[in-house]
């Protein structure tokens, strides 16, 4: 063990093995890859990553990287500013492919979660009726779009357990009925996600020609894109691995870091009351009524941009929870409604 890795466990958390850890971790995959890309979100997350990875970077081999999907908190981008002070880096400021209004206005707007998101989109471009019939029938009617209708008579298996399959609408409670009697009037989509963030960063990261990608995942917080991963390392065949340095993290672990470390968060979290930064106002998140307040009281004119964005989904979501109120209120089944 070399001085420098030495003197940085000597001064960690004593009460944190995991943190002990992912500092090891860390130190070793810097020492391993020469061009590395390092995501900086703004968020809470984000702020261990970029303290962990700045222990050792000493040969400047991080380009670290903000991608801007076109409706960020103005607190976000001014403690990315405050980041580059603090640590004395330069943090790249990356355009979307297509900023979130745009592929709103183009493809639609995110109801509920990504993957609702993409059965509707897919059922909506068949003009599809929003019908309670059996599955071989809509397949008749509809041969091009067979997996939407699987989620749509929730064709799925449910799991041993005989939990509803999360690829079935049954997965949100009321849902189906909901659309039969409200059918959307207007394009539902997950594209935001897709060319806002995902084909932006991998953009980047290909272009960039970088061998190893670091961005702050951690398991416990769950969603769908958590469980996608199994480990905090990923080996890939296009020449960029990945590694998620706080992937094993638990909320306390978060704590102990942040308070050993002396770690300061966005005006977000501080400030505003949130939970979560990222895409301001994303109808995916399930208190994005009370971000909408905070952003009311804060950044007003960000909240009048997110309302005409959104406005539609936002609509269609209290209405869907309205929905699901009354029926049970009416004696239903108890279950609640899921989200990713």
């Amino acid at each position: 063990m070399n001085m420098e890795l030495f003197e940085i466990i000597k001064n960690a958390p004593e009460n944190s093995q995991l943190i002990t850890d992912s500092i090891v971790i860390t130190h070793a995959k810097l020492k391993q890859y020469d061009k590395i890309l390092c995501s900086v979100s703004g968020g809470s997350d984000s702020d261990i990553l970029v303290d962990l990875c700045q222990k050792f970077d000493d040969a400047d081999k991080i380009t670290y990287a903000f991608f801007d999907t076109g409706i960020e908190f103005r607190a976000t981008k001014e403690h990315i500013a405050f980041l580059e002070q603090k640590y004395n880096i330069h943090i790249e400021h990356i355009k979307a492919v297509k900023p979130i209004p745009i592929c709103c206005k183009t493809y639609g707007q995110p109801f509920l979660s990504k993957q609702v998101s993409e059965w509707i989109e897919r059922l909506q471009r068949h003009d599809f009726k929003w019908e309670d019939k059996p599955f071989d029938i809509l397949y008749k009617e509809y041969p091009k779009c067979r997996a939407a209708l699987r989620w749509w008579c929730n064709d799925f298996a449910r799991s041993e357990t005989g939990k509803e399959s999360s690829f079935n609408i049954g997965y949100n409670q009321y849902l189906k009925e909901f659309m039969i009697q409200n059918p959307p009037d207007f394009k539902i989509s997950n594209k935001c996600c897709h060319y806002a963030k995902k084909m932006t960063a991998n953009r980047f990261k290909t272009t960039g020609k970088f061998d190893l990608n670091i961005y702050g995942v951690r398991k416990a917080e769950g969603g769908a894109r958590r469980s996608a991963y199994k480990t905090c390392f990923s080996s890939s065949t296009s020449g960029c691995d990945e590694y998620r340095p706080i992937f094993w993290y638990l909320s306390d672990t978060k704590k102990i870091y942040e308070e050993h470390y002396n770690i300061e968060h966005s005006r977000c979290y501080n400030e505003y009351g949130l939970k979560r930064t990222g895409c301001a106002g994303c109808p995916f998140g399930q208190n994005f009524e009370s971000e909408l307040l905070a952003m009311k009281d804060h950044e007003p004119e960000l909240f009048k941009a997110v309302n005409y964005i959104f406005k539609n989904s936002y609509e269609y979501t209290r209405k869907y929870r309205k929905f699901v109120a009354e029926m049970k209120s009416l004696g239903g089944n108890q279950h609640g409604i899921q989200n990713d």
